[in-house]
C-alpha cells in the first residue's frame, strides 16, 4: 500500500499533532525529575519516531504515505518547538522547564523541594557526588531543566551571576 486516501493522511496530521501536544503537556505536568537528564523533546521524538517506524513496518492498516507523513510531522513539530523555545521568552517558558534553586547559603528551600518533589537526601547525594563531605562548603544546589542537580561550591560562586533569573536567589546572594 503506497497511498489510501487524503482523509487518512489528514487524520495522521490531526491525531499526530494532538498526541504530540498531549505528550508534551503530560511531561511538563509530571515535572523535571520525570525525564532525569533527557530533554523532553529529544525523548518525545525518539520514542515517537521509534513507535511510528514500528507501526509503519508492522501494521498493514497504515499506508506508507501515512507513516511518512507521521514521521515528517514529528520532525516539523520538533523543529517548531525548538524554534519557539529558542527565539521567544514566552515560548521557552511554555515549552521548557526553568531551573529551580533548592538549597542556598546553608538553607534547604523547603517550598521548592516540595514543589519539585526532591528530598533533602537527594540534595546531600548530589553534594557528595561532587566530592564534598560538608554541606557548609556549598553555596547553592539547583535543579536544572533536564532534572540534574547542579552543586555550586562557596569558593566557586563568585558574584552569583550563574543563578540570575532563578527568581528565588536570596538578596545577599545577588
Amino acid at each position: 500500500m503506497w497511498f489510501d486516501a487524503v482523509g487518512d493522511i489528514a487524520r495522521v496530521v490531526l491525531i499526530g499533532s494532538a498526541a504530540y501536544i498531549s505528550l508534551i503537556v503530560i511531561l511538563r505536568i509530571s515535572g523535571k525529575r520525570t525525564l532525569a537528564k533527557l530533554n523532553a523533546f529529544d525523548l518525545v521524538v525518539t520514542v515517537a519516531v521509534g513507535s511510528t517506524l514500528a507501526t509503519i513496518l508492522l501494521n498493514s492498516d497504515v499506508s506508507f504515505a501515512e507513516g511518512v507523513t507521521a514521521l515528517v510531522l514529528l520532525a516539523v513539530l520538533q523543529f517548531l518547538a525548538a524554534t519557539i523555545s529558542s527565539r521567544f521568552t514566552v515560548g521557552r517558558a511554555v515549552v521548557t522547564a526553568t531551573p529551580t534553586l533548592l538549597f542556598s547559603q546553608g538553607r534547604y528551600l523547603d517550598e521548592a523541594l516540595r514543589g519539585q518533589r526532591v528530598s533533602v537526601d537527594q540534595i546531600r547525594q548530589a553534594i557528595r557526588s561532587t566530592g564534598r563531605g560538608d554541606v557548609g562548603q556549598v553555596a547553592a544546589v539547583v535543579l536544572e531543566s533536564d532534572g540534574s542537580l547542579s552543586v555550586i561550591a562557596k569558593d566557586k560562586v563568585g558574584d552569583w551571576s550563574a543563578l540570575a533569573g532563578l527568581g528565588n536567589v536570596p538578596a545577599s546572594g545577588r
